[in-house]
């Protein structure tokens, strides 16, 4: 079997000097919140400006590349709690590049079996998206909008993948803190757990009210200025809202390092980096 072969942005620029991967429509010259995270993960599949953006976030915020390997670390041991369950299908909404120990790879790991849909509304996201699945019949990629839920419930690809009527794992992960108040998450959130059958669970993550500082919101009114989007940071009670009637597994929602942590890996040396966010997986009754 041939092995696919990630591209690095060297090697998918055209004579031309144009990276050839890249949808016309987009502007490289605006941050993209999903191509920031990718650089603080250590990814390869960011522009220039995504890198003074997440350069930025690091001088502002020392500990923004550590959130993000533990949000991504929280991935991990969400997948594997949901496979543990008898899950083998995952929805994957806010996924970003999937890339750096993506939901497919943890997943099929632990079974085989496993499909996944990654959902991003970000085309360069979707375009590198759709290059590292090529190949795997059981994972897909669409470029929709979750305040949209129709275009995504509803979509071709989705009906492809995943069967409603079985189980599902769907993620949200630093994702519902970029639905601001006025988009009503609360209703995006009720459609797409109605849209589940029992027995399926639903992972957040999700910026901590309680630890927003001032670096923290400087940050991410930069990034918001420069087209990257807003976050809403919101307290404990609001984000345990987002689970509706679904039954928190233990240890309920939490700030993400204290999520069943397996290992160095999944906690911070530094107290702080450990309360930036909290996470939590509900079971569907």
């Amino acid at each position: 079997m041939t092995k696919l072969v990630r591209p690095q942005p060297e090697e998918v620029v055209s004579v031309s000097g144009e990276q050839n991967w890249i949808p016309q429509s987009v502007d490289v010259s605006v941050p993209s919140a999903a191509r920031v995270y990718d650089y603080l993960l250590g990814g390869a599949h960011n522009f220039a400006v995504d890198r003074v953006m997440g350069d930025k976030a690091e001088q502002m915020m020392p500990h923004s590349r550590s959130a993000a390997r533990l949000n991504r670390a929280f991935l991990r041991r969400a997948v594997r709690f949901m496979t543990d369950q008898g899950v083998r299908q995952f929805l994957d909404i806010g996924s970003g590049i999937p890339t750096v120990a993506n939901v497919h790879e943890v997943a099929q790991e632990e079974a085989p079996e496993c499909r996944v849909l990654y959902v991003d509304r970000d085309p360069v996201a979707v375009a590198h998206g759709e290059l590292i699945v090529a190949g795997n019949d059981r994972v897909g990629v669409l470029q929709a909008d979750m305040r949209d839920p129709e275009s995504i419930l509803n979509s071709g690809e989705l009906n492809r993948l995943l069967d409603l009527d079985q189980p599902v794992g769907l993620l949200m992960l630093f994702m519902v803190h970029w639905v601001p108040d006025e988009a009503d998450p609360q209703s995006l959130l009720k459609r797409y757990r109605e849209a589940l059958p029992s027995g399926s669970f639903l992972a957040i993550s999700h910026m901590a009210g309680d630890h927003v500082n001032d670096e923290a919101r400087a940050v991410t009114d930069r990034m918001s200025k420069s087209g990257g989007g807003a976050v809403t940071y919101r307290d404990r009670d609001e984000v345990e809202s987002f689970f509706g009637d679904f039954e928190l597994v233990e240890p309920g929602l939490v700030k993400y390092a204290e999520w069943r942590p397996a290992g160095p890996g999944d906690i911070s040396d530094d107290p702080a980096v450990n309360r930036i966010a909290f996470a939590g997986i509900g079971r569907k009754p």
